[in-house]
């Protein structure tokens, strides 16, 4: 057994969430965090396109198509919600106003390094507001497979692919459990219902200092 895609999304928002957070969520499986906010907080999420206060995704045939995501997802606005440009954006992001981001990645490394917006040979426009995140939020937590879909691992000893920041990742979830960057290596803080000290090992290439 392991955790689903929705119980590592009840992990990150049950662990990771406190109450008055101002938050960014990358795109791909963080988007489900809000789900499962626990009912006695209040956040209010941040969108680097240009929204504070996104509400949750609208009901099919309610969609706003001006009303998106960083991820060009259909979201809604609440009371309190507020619009600006992408310099105002950023400059809440650069700095530092923003508590929390939780971020898909393609590798992490054992020292915190991230890699998580491109593979080699494959065509994108560029980084995006990736690294504008990592480089100046308070606190940067992953929600990732623990390897892909070969089997080969994404927590490793050093990423091979590029990277988005060095040393910039705080927390991991993985469906295996929830691992923290420290001076001294990762270390396993939960392991997932089932899921062995060797099943890790297996799909970790990173060490893993206190298992």
């Amino acid at each position: 057994m392991s955790w689903t895609k929705q119980e590592m999304c009840r992990v990150a928002a049950t662990t990771e969430l406190k109450e008055g957070m101002y938050v960014n969520l990358g795109i791909g499986m963080p988007t489900d965090v809000p789900n499962y906010i626990p009912p006695n907080i209040h956040v209010t999420f941040q969108s680097e396109n240009g929204m504070l206060g996104m509400g949750p995704f609208p009901y099919p045939g309610e969609e706003d198509p001006d009303l998106i995501n960083a991820g060009k997802q259909t979201i809604t606005a609440l009371p309190e919600s507020s619009y600006f440009d992408s310099a105002t954006s950023f400059a809440m992001i650069r700095g530092s106003h923003i508590d929390l981001t939780i971020l898909g990645a393609l590798q992490v490394s054992e020292k915190g390094d991230l890699a998580n917006w491109t593979v080699p040979g494959k065509m994108v426009k560029g980084m995006g507001g990736a690294m504008d995140l990592v480089a100046n939020i308070k606190r940067v937590v992953i929600i990732m497979e623990h390897t892909v879909k070969d089997g080969s691992p994404k927590l490793v000893d050093k990423c091979t692919l590029p990277l988005t920041g060095v040393g910039v990742v705080d927390r991991v979830i993985t469906e295996l459990g929830i691992f923290d960057i420290t001076p001294e290596g990762i270390a396993l803080i939960k392991i997932a219902d089932g899921v062995t000290n060797e099943e890790i090992k297996a799909k970790t290439s990173a060490k893993i200092i206190n298992i």
